[in-house]
């Protein structure tokens, strides 16, 4: 029974290591070993973009998002600004109408149909030769957009997306946690980008060359993560743009964090599944690896979780180091817990910021795997609601 609960136990440890350390590490080692990446030939000339906004309900803060994105250093000649409504019922349509004298076009979807919904209608309407979607709280650096499209300069590249900025209030659990996931994550994109192409797009500012722009996505998969997947399927790779800064606003607790993650990941997993041809190393090489390690394996280790704390609670029974260790394992998951419930700032919730967001994000995959398990499929979609990102920010300025 010993080798059996060590076993159960390596599991979950095993996934955890390669998923967050093992993988980012080769990722850093061969980029090493690969030294600077070779220039790809580039045009001169900035494209037609068409920068998509899909709203819904978003009254009070869609006027100051317009405003933002019409302030971008990007010739206005060469912008073409879409917001796309998901049958809002609030006043979001009208502030939207108020600004079709400066160039914004508005598309209102009759019936709710959810945010790849909204993307798919406006695929009718594309007059760039490049699209950037930009949610609504998100906040672009001035000069963002021109970082951003610059990178289709280089014809191999078919997506390119931002660098995440976590901004905001939010709780003490929320501002560590999700902070500190946001600038590894943007690391690892980082590395794979020195190594050719990464493997899922940031959902809140990206681009992607309106050749590859499909208007038939299906509503309930993730067009942000497919996209990279579109483009890799079309021969051409992605990159994170590190210049192509953007402010994105936290969750204002771990609760509404949980239910983000629940829903992306739910639909990250339906998508993977979707397009589950891309894990497949004879056809697709290197970017098939790396979608196995950064995606599912980072999705597999929740899942495995259940199987340490069987093997732990099987290894007390008959050696009592075990038990003590389960004992605080236990008693670390409940304080954790109760502070994640807790929005205050004091010291104590300061040192459990992370752990209490570790905790909220395993609790959320567990809660992903069963939606996907029972074939739960939801379009529709209730965006977390968040105050927009705050700051201007000037990364990457052109001179």
């Amino acid at each position: 029974m010993t080798g059996l609960a060590l076993t159960l136990i390596a599991i979950p440890l095993t996934a955890l290591a390669y998923a967050y350390a093992l993988y980012p590490a080769g990722l850093w080692l061969l980029s090493l070993l690969r030294g600077h990446r070779p220039d790809q030939p580039r045009d001169s000339a900035l494209p037609m973009v068409t920068l998509t906004i899909p709203v819904h309900n978003e009254e009070r803060i869609l006027g100051a998002t317009l405003e933002h994105v019409l302030a971008l250093d990007y010739p206005r000649d060469l912008l073409h600004v879409l917001v796309i409504s998901d049958a809002s019922t609030d006043r979001t349509d009208a502030i939207a109408t108020e600004f079709a004298r400066r160039g914004v076009e508005l598309i209102r979807l009759p019936e709710r149909g959810g945010k790849t919904a909204a993307e798919n209608a406006a695929a009718a309407h594309i007059r760039g030769e490049i699209v950037v979607n930009v949610d609504a709280t998100a906040r672009p650096g001035r000069f963002a957009l021109r970082e951003l499209v610059e990178a289709f300069t280089d014809p191999t590249v078919g997506v390119a997306s931002g660098r995440d900025i976590s901004t905001g209030t939010g709780d003490e659990q929320t501002r560590a946690g999700e902070s500190g996931y946001v600038g590894y994550e943007m690391w690892t994109r980082g590395l794979e980008t020195s190594l050719g192409s990464i493997v899922g797009a940031s959902g809140c500012f990206y681009g992607i060359r309106s050749s590859l722009y499909q208007d038939r996505f299906p509503d309930a998969l993730s067009r942000d993560f497919a996209s990279p997947l579109i483009a890799r399927e079309h021969g051409y790779r992605s990159v994170s743009v590190d210049a192509a800064v953007c402010a994105v606003p936290r969750a204002k607790s771990l609760d509404a964090e949980f239910r983000r993650k629940v829903r992306t990941m739910h639909r990250g997993l339906e998508t993977l599944w979707y397009k589950r041809a891309l894990l497949n190393p004879v056809r697709y090489g290197r970017f098939a690896i790396m979608l196995f390690s950064h995606k599912l394996c980072r999705w597999l280790v929740p899942l495995t979780m259940p199987l340490g704390a069987l093997g732990m609670i099987i290894l007390a029974a008959t050696w009592a180091p075990a038990a003590w260790l389960l004992g605080a394992v236990v008693l670390g998951l409940i304080v954790s817990w109760l502070a994640a419930r807790r929005s205050a700032a004091s010291p104590m919730l300061s040192m459990l910021a992370v752990p209490s967001y570790v905790l909220i994000s395993n609790l959320a995959g567990i809660a992903a795997w069963w939606e996907t398990a029972r074939q739960k499929r939801e379009a529709m979609w209730e965006p977390t609601r968040r105050d927009a990102a705050g700051g201007d920010l000037t990364v990457g300025a052109h001179p």
